[in-house]
């Protein structure tokens, strides 16, 4: 799962997140990948925690990078059991784990003109753009094929709205003491 091969086929990279949103684009870019006869591939991207210039600052965290490697590929692995119910996408390609920020590594593995990114749109609120830096738009602006941005879940927009509907009737139907 982690080694990267290039083949001579077109392929569909795809950014793996195992959110919600993250399912939807997974299944968006197997669809493409059907549709256009490529492989699919995709890629979950990791970082250690607080960043690698952390990670380096102390020596002791080298030694749980392999548990942190470990626990991306578990994610990766679950996130394709959500979409295809196994690690078998029914499609040519293969899945990668690949250590880095997740834009510049979506923009390292989409390296040839022919590949397509697929990548999650991102949300769309003002201060949600403002504090996240946005691995689509990362893509859009450095990428050198063909970037499929695909926005977020309806299903998101339905579940928050019936989570703040919910968590305002029951603030207001406790009995104040």
């Amino acid at each position: 799962m982690s080694e990267y091969r290039p083949g001579s086929a077109a392929r569909v990279v795809v950014g793996v997140s195992g959110s919600l949103d993250g399912a939807a684009v997974l299944s968006r870019a197997a669809a493409e990948a059907g549709r256009r006869g490529a492989e699919l591939w995709p890629v979950l991207a990791w970082e250690p925690p607080e960043g690698d210039p952390a990670a380096r600052r102390f020596p002791s965290a080298t030694a749980l990078v392999p548990e942190w490697e470990r626990l991306a590929r578990e994610r990766l692995v679950g996130a394709l059991h959500g979409v295809f119910g196994g690690t078998d996408t029914g499609l040519p390609g293969q899945a990668l784990v690949v250590r880095g920020a997740p834009g510049p590594a979506l923009v390292r593995t989409a390296d040839r003109e022919d590949d397509v990114l697929v990548v999650g749109a991102g949300r769309r609120g003002r201060w949600h753009r403002a504090l996240w830096p946005s691995v689509g738009r990362y893509c859009l602006a450095h990428a050198m094929c063909p970037v499929l941005a695909v926005p977020p879940s309806p299903l998101r927009a339905e579940l928050a709205a019936v989570r703040r509907r919910n968590a305002w009737t029951l603030g207001r139907a406790w009995p104040r003491v």
